[in-house]
């Protein structure tokens, strides 16, 4: 990212939400808001909670009853402290009034080991558990994205289960400070394009990804409103630099 903010404006890198939270929790050489220019948002992670298939919890309302009625004793595994699942799970504990036991994983593989060993009740991430619940292995209690996703439209959003959360960790786009406005709209119009080619849509839908378009200046409004949101959260949490 230190290269990318001082790069001749013709290189450009795939922005991530993650670059909007490390900031506040280790230091960076560079400023998401200041260093980069935002060119176009193209889609996002489907965020999920699953169990495994023999799990008590058949509905997200049994898992989020069960957890109100004992505080701390349902574990959930994330890809790691300070990800976006994790932070995700939080938010919800938050809004929801409830406390879960995080246990957070090295990576995807060993937090869906984790979950089939039945070493911790469930998870939250954005990829690698849908191989097990198509597969019938795990089962997938809700989603976090605007809408029901095309892959599994019979699972409920939270907020149709009366939770006002979304996330979807989106990414796009990015290219150093003060590129030319002109290449800024070229490269725009080019991957607005590709977002509506038929391979592109099977090549999202295999990924459990939705489409998530933002032209420049609302994917920039949403970078600053983010950011913002973002800086709050981990203070509470209590994961800012030291």
């Amino acid at each position: 990212m230190a290269l990318m903010a001082s790069a001749d404006g013709y290189t450009i890198c795939v922005f991530t939400l993650a670059m909007l939270r490390m900031p506040y929790m280790q230091k960076t050489k560079w400023d998401p808001l200041k260093d980069f220019t935002p060119i176009i948002g193209l889609s996002g992670y489907t965020f999920g909670l699953t169990v495994r298939s023999d799990s008590p919890y058949e509905t997200f309302q049994e898992f989020m009853e069960a957890a109100r009625k004992a505080p701390g004793a349902i574990t959930y595994g994330s890809p790691g402290t300070g990800t976006s699942p994790h932070l995700l799970m939080e938010e919800l504990s938050i809004a929801a009034k409830i406390q879960l036991t995080h246990i957070p994983f090295k990576g995807n593989a060993d937090l869906m080991q984790a979950v089939l060993g039945g070493h911790v009740m469930s998870q939250c991430d954005g990829a690698g558990w849908d191989q097990y619940v198509d597969a019938g292995r795990m089962r997938l209690l809700v989603t976090f994205g605007e809408t029901r996703t095309r892959r599994w439209p019979q699972v409920r959003t939270a907020t149709e289960q009366g939770y006002g959360l979304v996330a979807a960790s989106p990414y796009g786009l990015a290219g150093p400070k003060g590129m030319n406005p002109i290449v800024v709209r070229s490269i725009h119009d080019a991957f607005h394009k590709a977002l509506g080619d038929p391979k592109n849509a099977a090549v999202l839908n295999q990924l459990g990804q939705e489409v998530w378009y933002r032209n420049s200046d609302d994917y920039a409004r949403w970078i600053r409103e983010t950011f913002s949101a973002s800086g709050s959260l981990i203070a509470r949490l209590g994961l800012n630099a030291k």
